[in-house]
C-alpha cells in the first residue's frame, strides 16, 4: 500500500512551485501511508504549457522495494497503490507496481490500456503519465478499495491534484476535496488542453461484458453524463472513443421468488435446521471461494523468522490484524485465516471500547425507548460503572466470547486479543489531530464514529492478557482483515429487512444492488485512509472479485431469509457456513453496528441522527 500524490499545473507562471500547492501537513500524511520509502519526481514540459509533480510513498509489501514515481526507458511514469490478487501473474516474491508498469509500457492506445485495468482482481489506485501521448490516466478499482482524491484550483494557475489524502479540514479553500468516483478511468490529454483557463477529462466509465447489462446510469449511448459536481472550468465527459473498461464480477442476479417460504417455523429455527446435504454443497462452495479471499490476503507477506537450534522457525510477532468484533464477519474471518497463516505466527484481533458514561435511570429508559434492532446489547446496565468495567462494550463481551470459540478450534493458535480502550479526552484529541483530516471529504455523524473507531482499532494499541497478567501491546501486524461487504452483499443492515418487509424480493435485490453499488463513496476510501494512516493495509476479503460474483449469481433466497428472526434471517448463508466451520455462538448474534457495539454512538451527542452533519469534523480546535 502506498500514499501517492499528483499535481498537474496547467500554463504555469515563472516562479510558482508545486511544493507550495500542497502543505506540509499532506505530505506527513502521506508518508505515514508510506513510511518504507519516499521519492519525488517533477517533470516540466514548456512547449505545451504543463507541469506535473508526483510523490510516492510506499509501504512495502511484497517483492523488491521500489521507489515510487516508478519510470521506464520511455519516460513513462507511475504511482501505484494496490495489491494484483488475480488476473495478471505475479509470483509471490515479484513487486506488482513493476509488473503493472512493464504490462502499461506496452500499451499503445487507449484500448490495451483499459484491458490492463480491466484484467486486474485485487484493490487499487493509480495515476500514469503517459510520455509520448502526454496524456495522464488515473482511477480506482470498480469498488473504490483504495482512496483517491481530487481537487480543481483556478487562481494563477489552472491545477489539479490527485491524492491518497487530502489537506487539513482548514485549508480546503473555494473548492472542497471530493473522491475520485470509482465509475470508471480518467484521461486528460495535455496535448490539448493548453488554454490554462479549462480542464477537459475524458472518462471511461465501467461496463458489464454482456453487451444487454446496463448498469444504473452509465449506458452505451451518446446520453452518458458524468454524475458529479466539479467545478465550471472542468468538464469530464464520455471518451471520445466509446471504450469502457470491463467491470472485473458478474452482474447480480435480479431474479425474484414471491413464492418462496421458509421451511421452519420461526418460533423453533435454528442454523442448523437449515443445512441439508443440498444446501451444505452450496455452504461449501462459499467457505471454498471466500477461504481462497484470504489466503490470498494473509499469505505472500515479508515473514523475518527467527532461527532455533531445531529444525523449525519461530514467528514472534502477527503479520496479520483483523477488526474483531466476534460477530460473525469477523469470526469467519478469523477461522478462515487461521487455515492459512503459519501455524507458529500469532494473529491479532483488533477489539476497540469507548468509555461508557454514567446515564441515569429516566436518560437510559429514553434512550432503550428509541434503539434501532442494531443497537441492542448483551449488557447494557452501566448505572454503577467504575474503571475496570467502563469498557465493558458489547463488543468486547462477544469479542471475549469469540476469542474462547477460536481458542477450541485451534489451541495452539497464539490468539492475541487486543483491548484497545480509548476515553472521551483521547478521543477529542485525535479526531482534532489527525482523524478529521481522513475522514473528509465525507462528513456525517456516521463518519465520525465509524471514521474515529476504525482509526483507533487499526493503531492496535492496547493491551492483552498473557498466562493472567494485563501487558501494554502494540499490534504491528501491516495487514489489516475487515468484513465490510458481508452485511451490503448478505443483507445483514436492518434496513434491509424493513425494505423486503414492504417490497418484498424485489425490493430487497435492487437494495442490495444499490448498496454494492455505493460502497465505495459510502465505506472504502474513508476505510482505507483511516487504516493506512498507520502505516498498514486494509484488506477486504468478502469484495474479493470472486467473492462477490459467486454471491452475485445466487438469487437472494439463498443468500439471506429475512421471514426469520434476527440473528439467523440475515446473513444466513455466512451464519451456516460459521456453523460448519465450527463456529458456535457467534453463529447466531444479531448485527450490531460498529459505532453501537463500541460505544463511540453513546460518547458525545446522544441527539444526533447518523445522517446528520458532523460539527466536531469541522471544528478548528478542542472544545
Amino acid at each position: 500500500m502506498c500514499g501517492i500524490c499528483c499535481i498537474l499545473v496547467l500554463a504555469p507562471q515563472e516562479g510558482v512551485s508545486t511544493h507550495d500547492i500542497v502543505g506540509k501537513d499532506m505530505f506527513e500524511s502521506l508518508q505515514r501511508r508510506g513510511p518504507n520509502c519516499s521519492q519525488q519526481l517533477s517533470k516540466e514540459v514548456p512547449e505545451l504549457g504543463y507541469n506535473i509533480f508526483l510523490s510516492g510513498h510506499v509501504l512495502h509489501m511484497r517483492g523488491c522495494l521500489n521507489p515510487q514515481p516508478l519510470q521506464d526507458t520511455q519516460g513513462n511514469l507511475l504511482l501505484w497503490n494496490g495489491e494484483i490478487f488475480g488476473g495478471i501473474e505475479i509470483g509471490p516474491e515479484a513487486n506488482d507496481t513493476l509488473i503493472i508498469l512493464q504490462h502499461l509500457s506496452s500499451c499503445k492506445n487507449e484500448e490495451s490500456i483499459l484491458s490492463v485495468f480491466s484484467t486486474i482482481q485485487g484493490p487499487w489506485t493509480f495515476i500514469y503519465y503517459q510520455a509520448f501521448s502526454h496524456c495522464l490516466w488515473f482511477g480506482r478499482d470498480f469498488f473504490g478499495r483504495r482512496s483517491l482524491l481530487w481537487q480543481f484550483k483556478n487562481a494563477e494557475n489552472l491545477c489539479l491534484t490527485l491524492t491518497s489524502v487530502s489537506q487539513s479540514v482548514s485549508k480546503c479553500g473555494n473548492f472542497p476535496w471530493q473522491e475520485v468516483p470509482a465509475c470508471g478511468l480518467y484521461k486528460i490529454d495535455l496535448q490539448k488542453n493548453t488554454s490554462g483557463n479549462a480542464l477537459a477529462i475524458s472518462w471511461y466509465p465501467w461496463k458489464y461484458r454482456p453487451i444487454e447489462y446496463e448498469f444504473k446510469t452509465f449506458h452505451l449511448g451518446e446520453e452518458v453524463q458524468f454524475i458529479e459536481e466539479v467545478p465550471s472550468f472542468v468538464s469530464v465527459f464520455l471518451n471520445g472513443s466509446k471504450l469502457f473498461p470491463i467491470v472485473p464480477i458478474t452482474p447480480m442476479n435480479y431474479s425474484v421468488c414471491e413464492t418462496h417460504t421458509s421451511s421452519c417455523e420461526a418460533s423453533s429455527v435454528n442454523v442448523e435446521s437449515f443445512l441439508s446435504d443440498e444446501k451444505k454443497i452450496l455452504v461449501h462452495k462459499f467457505i471454498n471461494v471466500l477461504s481462497e479471499s484470504v489466503r490470498r490476503r494473509v499469505l505472500f507477506l515479508p515473514r523475518c523468522q527467527i532461527p532455533t537450534s531445531s529444525q523449525f522457525t519461530i514467528s514472534t510477532k502477527a503479520k496479520v490484524a483483523i477488526l474483531f468484533s466476534g460477530g460473525v464477519d469477523s469470526m469467519v474471518l478469523a477461522a478462515l485465516a487461521d487455515h492459512h497463516i503459519p501455524q507458529d505466527e500469532p494473529i491479532d484481533l483488533l477489539n476497540v471500547a469507548f468509555k461508557q458514561q454514567k446515564t441515569s435511570t429516566k436518560q437510559k429508559k429514553k434512550s432503550n425507548a428509541s434503539r434501532a434492532p442494531e443497537e441492542e446489547t448483551v449488557q447494557d446496565d452501566n448505572s454503577s460503572l467504575n474503571e475496570t468495567t467502563s469498557f465493558n462494550v458489547p463488543d468486547r463481551i462477544t469479542g471475549l466470547s469469540g476469542l474462547k470459540e477460536l481458542q477450541i478450534i485451534n489451541p495452539a493458535r497464539k490468539w492475541n486479543f487486543i483491548e484497545i480502550n480509548i476515553t472521551l479526552e483521547e478521543l477529542k484529541e485525535m479526531r482534532q489531530q489527525r482523524i478529521r483530516n481522513l475522514v473528509q471529504p465525507l462528513d456525517t455523524v456516521l463518519d465520525d464514529s465509524i471514521g474515529c473507531a476504525v482509526w483507533f482499532a487499526a493503531r492496535g494499541i492496547g493491551t492483552r492478557t498473557s498466562n493472567g497478567e494485563i501487558q501494554p501491546y502494540t499490534s504491528s501486524a501491516k495487514v489489516v482483515l475487515t468484513g465490510i461487504g458481508a452485511d451490503e452483499q448478505l443483507a445483514g443492515y436492518s434496513r434491509h429487512r424493513v425494505c423486503y418487509q414492504t417490497s418484498g424480493f424485489e425490493g430487497l435485490v435492487k437494495e442490495l444492488g444499490m448498496e454494492l453499488g455505493r460502497i465505495s463513496s459510502r465505506n472504502l476510501g474513508r476505510d482505507d485512509r483511516v487504516i493506512g494512516d498507520h502505516g498498514k493495509e486494509a484488506r477486504f476479503p468478502f469484495l474479493d472479485e470472486a467473492v462477490v460474483s459467486f454471491l452475485n449469481a445466487l438469487p437472494v433466497w439463498e443468500k439471506a431469509d429475512l421471514t426469520l428472526p434476527r440473528g439467523i434471517g440475515e446473513k444466513l448463508l455466512l451464519r451456516m457456513a460459521a456453523k460448519e466451520l465450527g463456529l458456535t455462538a457467534s453463529a447466531v448474534l444479531p448485527k450490531r453496528a460498529m459505532q453501537f457495539g463500541s460505544r463511540i454512538a453513546k460518547m458525545e451527542n446522544h441527539k444526533e441522527k447518523a445522517s446528520d452533519k458532523c460539527n466536531r469534523l469541522l471544528q478548528s480546535s478542542i472544545d
